[in-house]
């Protein structure tokens, strides 16, 4: 389980096919503190370190995964937002993430507010995807309020710190996201998918 909240930027040094598969290996700093088989969300997508060869380590995303987040994307020299797995007995100063992306977005607005950045991004509706105003929703990984909902888009406001310090900064109009909808919201949706 994550908390939304990026502990780090990290690198694309490498990317290799292998077919259906992608090898992604990153650099970031804490690589030194990182084992073999622990999990890492890179722009909210969980994955397994499968290698690690001094400051730069490997992991690998599969069809499914590719098919499903913006990772098929990714180019070399580009950041990701990266976090950890929260520990027992930490605090979770965002929301309750699992790393599982449900699908992605378009960004179709960006907007300067003159200390903050209004950001509205677009996505095909369906009954698990929900938004609610003031709910939460994790885009790239980082766990964010929603400011405003519609059926198939809303907009969150980003603070200076979170723009500096995540990927936020590089998303235009038109770059695609990664979106995990609220645990909460896609129970109460399945619920009422099955009861009626």
């Amino acid at each position: 389980m994550f908390s939304g909240i990026i502990e780090a930027l990290g690198k694309v040094e490498r990317i290799q096919k292998e077919n259906d598969n992608i090898h992604f290996t990153f650099s970031c700093p804490f690589t030194h503190e990182l084992k073999i088989d622990q999990s890492v969300a890179h722009n909210g997508v969980c994955l397994t370190v499968v290698d690690i060869q001094g400051d730069q380590y490997t992991v690998t995303a599969i069809g499914e995964t590719l098919r499903k987040t913006n990772l098929g994307q990714l180019q070399t020299d580009q950041i990701v937002n990266l976090e950890r797995c929260v520990r027992l007995g930490d605090r979770i100063d965002g929301h309750m993430v699992q790393g599982h992306v449900d699908t992605t977005a378009v960004c179709i607005a960006k907007e300067d507010q003159n200390g903050s950045w209004l950001f509205r991004f677009e996505y095909t509706p369906h009954p698990d995807f929900i938004t609610v105003k003031k709910g939460s929703i994790t885009i790239n990984g980082v766990s964010l309020t929603v400011v405003d909902s519609e059926k198939s888009s809303f907009s969150v406001a980003i603070i200076p710190f979170t723009y500096v310090h995540t990927n936020f900064q590089t998303i235009e109009v038109g770059n695609h996201v990664n979106l995990e909808f609220d645990i909460i919201g896609k129970y109460v949706a399945r619920f009422v998918t099955f009861a009626s």
